[in-house]
């Protein structure tokens, strides 16, 4: 698939089939994820691959947006390391890039993702610590619901030409 073609017509998937994710297509998920630009590369970001269902249905009971986690089988936590980067700012930038790219490749694969995010909400962040064991260092960022989709939308155009604007406001 094209990138632009891709970038023009993904769109976020909450419907999905419950058949699995391959181990090959979950891989390519995560090494695009690594693939993003990171400042200073310092590269903070760590992934959490959640497959179990006990895990994914604790999630749902956290998040009130990624109810759709266990039809889907399979998420990606998107963490950052704060002694890797200790500007939460830039772990916000790091982990996002890596999440868009996530969502690019899965769409790439033909399988369906949606983006829950976490960060900054401060109860979702403790929660999902609490829950998955993450170190003191670690901070959540996002999720990434990815499986096989069961929807199909059409593409959105977005473009805005009165939010474009040049050399000044």
């Amino acid at each position: 698939m094209d990138i632009l073609e891709t970038i023009f017509t993904r769109r976020s998937i909450r419907k999905y089939t419950g058949a699995l994710v391959s181990e090959d297509d979950l891989k390519t998920i995560l090494k695009a994820g690594f693939c993003a630009p990171s400042a200073m590369n310092l590269q903070p970001r760590h992934f959490v691959v959640l497959k179990d269902s006990g895990i994914l249905k604790g999630i749902t009971e956290i998040h009130p947006y990624a109810k759709m986690l266990t039809q889907a089988g399979c998420g990606i936590l998107v963490c950052g390391d704060k002694t890797k980067q200790p500007e939460v700012g830039y772990i916000v930038e790091d982990c996002s890039a890596s999440i868009q790219n996530m969502l690019l490749a899965a769409y790439g694969l033909g399988l369906g993702a949606v983006w829950c995010g976490i960060y900054p909400r401060e109860e979702r962040v403790r929660a999902i610590a609490e829950l998955l064991n993450l170190p003191e260092n670690i901070v959540p960022v996002g999720l990434v619901v990815v499986g096989h989709k069961d929807e199909n939308k059409e593409p959105n155009d977005r473009y805005d030409d009165t939010k474009v604007h040049y050399d000044k406001w």
